[in-house]
């Protein structure tokens, strides 16, 4: 009776093993079928019982399903040639995997770009577009900036703004970020450092346009936004057909300008 109970404790009956390593019991019989999982001990009744070899194998056996590797491979994978052959396998799946994480982010890129115009110019024509904002995406109304740090609040928050805007309206927004721009170049030109007041209150005028025409900005999250302008080649491209520095120039006066309201560096 001893040795009876210590095999029941060390064994798995088919419903546990599919509630540990969420399988249904369909699949596991399935398994035993075809010989790819067969349990190693049965209990007196004749019900499958599993033990921890099995539940290793197992394991392999869900790893592989999830890489994409047919069950019939799967089966020469395990009883075939041993570990060596495994990892090569392993190896040759990784960089499989690598390489559709780089499409998903290609696609992710792309969509990103995609929102980009289409949220340039809501409610306008294509060639309204053109008229107000030219060729490029003016990264100013990048709405859906914040929706990368995961803050969706601010990006329904701008979708709910945006959505009954004028072409009068876009006309306003175009206006203020020229001014701005004009504030940056003239705080360049006359040489003034990024975090010199004229430049600051550049970056706040910008800041507070974004806030006033789609979503609320607090300055540090405005410092997060400054530091795309430099780290994506896009943006930056925006501020450097205006003047050549000037999305560094940009991004540190915001950055400049955060620190000023939080009263000291971060």
């Amino acid at each position: 009776m001893t040795e009876q109970l210590v095999q029941e404790l060390s064994v798995l009956t088919v419903g546990q093993v599919a509630e540990s390593l969420g399988v249904t019991v369909r699949t596991l019989h399935h398994y035993d079928e075809i010989g790819l999982l067969t349990p190693s001990e049965r209990s007196r009744a004749g019900y499958r019982l599993y033990t921890d070899e099995d539940l290793t194998r197992l394991q392999n056996v869900v790893v592989y399903r999830r890489l994409g590797f047919p069950l019939e491979e799967i089966a020469d994978l395990l009883d075939g040639a041993g570990n060596s052959e495994l990892v090569s396998h392993l190896h040759r799946q990784r960089a499989t995997v690598m390489t559709r994480l780089d499409e998903m982010r290609d696609l992710v890129t792309a969509i990103d770009r995609a929102l980009e115009k289409e949220m340039t110019g809501v409610n306008l024509t294509k060639e309204e577009q053109r008229e107000l904002f030219g060729d490029g995406f003016k990264d100013e109304y990048a709405q859906e900036a914040k929706e990368r740090w995961g803050d969706t609040d601010a990006w329904k928050q701008s979708q709910q703004r945006t959505a009954h805007y004028t072409k009068a309206d876009w006309e306003q927004i175009k206006a203020e970020q020229d001014a701005t721009n004009a504030a940056f170049v003239a705080a360049m030109e006359s040489g003034q450092s990024a975090d010199s007041a004229a430049a600051m209150e550049a970056a706040e005028s910008a800041r507070v346009s974004i806030e006033r025409w789609f979503y609320d900005i607090t300055p540090d999250f405005h410092r997060c936004l400054g530091d795309m302008y430099v780290e994506d080649p896009r943006f930056t491209k925006t501020y450097e057909d205006i003047k050549p520095g000037m999305a560094q120039f940009v991004r540190d006066a915001i950055h400049a300008n955060a620190d000023r309201s939080s009263g000291g560096a971060s």
